[in-house]
């Protein structure tokens, strides 16, 4: 496999870390080339690209592989280098996503990137229906594979430090909806506290929130453990993102620790966010209505429970066990 990166509590790291360990124990070997063991230049604007070229000079040294699995198209630069069947994975609209991120040029460029990365590739999956759509008009050989998460490794103990007590737990960038939740922390009660959690370009604007309000905590980066222990201990879980692949790690997460959601429905999330079923739904790019949910699903317990108890049964399908036989099924097509 070819990542970006392997290690951590973002999307990509978790996806390969839970790939990786379902296909070993199904007799697999599996190689990782990652930042984590690929030189980068740990600066904004640069580990990506640094990457993408280290990557490329190391891959031509790997030869030989049943398969060659690229993560994003960053990675299919190093997939092409090496003999066996190549599959690229698709977490979300990379081009659109670098946009938002970085600009137009960026953004065009990355364009080019994603479209030569599809035409590398024996076969592109992908994490939502949605997406699935999109790819199979222009006549790409696609599969959809949804996002896993493994059920059985989450701890059953808490962390809960406050007696009202929500959660933000992922990357801090725009499309992540981060600077929409800042919005409400003048507005929400004095003894209802925020605790947020992850790292990314706008952390110094969450920080600069911080120091205004004493009710909203930045713990920065937390262990795949302690996150799960703060989230399941946690009244609320808040996802205001602007643009998802699909279905949020960190929703399925919730899902499965029984902690209610509050949420946007937009890409694959549309599949698991279920407006009074399984979340509390909101607009994206409204503090507000985010607001509102908070002060809504805080006041009503049994609201609480039927929301996280339906969400437990859905997120049973999203296990690696189950996920992961999808993804071996696609090598075997191969």
């Amino acid at each position: 496999m070819i990542s970006p990166t392997s290690s951590g509590i973002g999307g990509i790291s978790q996806h390969v870390q839970g790939l990786k360990n379902f296909l070993e124990n199904k007799g697999n070997e599996i190689e990782i080339i990652s930042s984590e063991n690929t030189f980068t230049i740990p600066i904004k604007g640069l580990k990506n690209p640094s990457f993408m070229i280290s990557s490329f000079f190391k891959s031509k040294f790997k030869k030989n592989f049943d398969i060659v699995h690229a993560q994003n198209p960053i990675s299919a630069v190093a997939m092409k280098n090496v003999n066996g069947k190549k599959i690229l994975s698709l977490q979300g609209d990379f081009s659109k996503q670098i946009t938002l991120l970085h600009g137009h040029t960026a953004g065009n460029l990355s364009a080019k990137l994603e479209k030569n990365a599809l035409e590398w590739a024996d076969v592109i999956t992908v994490p939502s229906k949605e997406m699935y759509d999109e790819y199979t008009k222009n006549d790409y050989n696609v599969s959809y594979v949804p996002n896993a998460i493994d059920i059985s490794s989450f701890s059953q103990d808490e962390d809960r430090r406050y007696e009202k007590q929500l959660i933000y737990a992922g990357r801090l960038s725009k499309e992540k909806g981060i600077l929409d939740l800042l919005e409400i922390s003048e507005k929400i009660t004095a003894d209802t506290h925020l605790i947020i959690i992850g790292s990314g370009p706008e952390e110094s604007k969450v920080k600069d929130v911080e120091k205004n309000f004493p009710n909203v905590h930045y713990l920065g980066y937390q262990s795949k453990k302690n996150t799960i222990k703060l989230i399941r201990g946690s009244d609320i879980l808040i996802q205001p993102s602007i643009m998802e692949g699909g279905t949020s790690s960190t929703l399925l997460e919730a899902m499965a620790c029984k902690t209610p959601i509050i949420a946007t429905s937009v890409g694959g999330n549309k599949e698991t966010v279920i407006h009074m079923k399984t979340a509390y739904v909101v607009m994206p790019h409204c503090s507000l209505e985010i607001y509102n949910a908070i002060n809504d699903l805080l006041v009503n317990s049994e609201k609480r429970k039927i929301l996280s108890d339906n969400a437990y049964k859905m997120v049973q399908k999203y296990d690696w066990e189950h996920i992961g036989q999808k993804y071996l099924d696609v090598y075997n097509d191969l």
